[in-house]
C-alpha cells in the first residue's frame, strides 16, 4: 500500500503586504493585475494576496467600474 506524504508549502507572502500598498480605485495598473481576460475578480488562491487586501481589490475594481475606469466585460 503506498504511503501519502503530507507535502510541507511555505506560506504565500502577499506582494501588497511587502510593499505597503494601499489599493485605491484611481490605481487602474494595479486593479488590472487583479482581473482576468473576460473582466472577472480574480481570487486570492490564485492571486496570493490576503484577505484585507482581496477586499480592497474587490471594493476598488467594483467602484472603478462604477466610475467607468475599467470595463465590467472584456470582449
Amino acid at each position: 500500500m503506498p504511503k501519502f506524504t503530507k507535502k510541507l508549502s511555505r506560506a504565500k507572502k502577499c506582494p501588497l503586504c511587502e510593499q505597503g500598498v494601499v489599493v485605491d480605485f484611481k490605481e487602474v495598473q494595479l486593479l488590472k493585475r487583479y482581473v482576468s481576460e473576460r473582466g472577472k475578480i480574480l481570487g486570492r488562491v490564485r492571486t496570493g494576496i490576503c484577505a484585507k487586501h482581496q477586499r480592497q481589490i474587490t471594493r476598488g475594481v467594483k467602484r472603478a467600474r462604477y466610475v467607468a475606469l475599467l470595463s465590467f466585460v472584456q470582449s
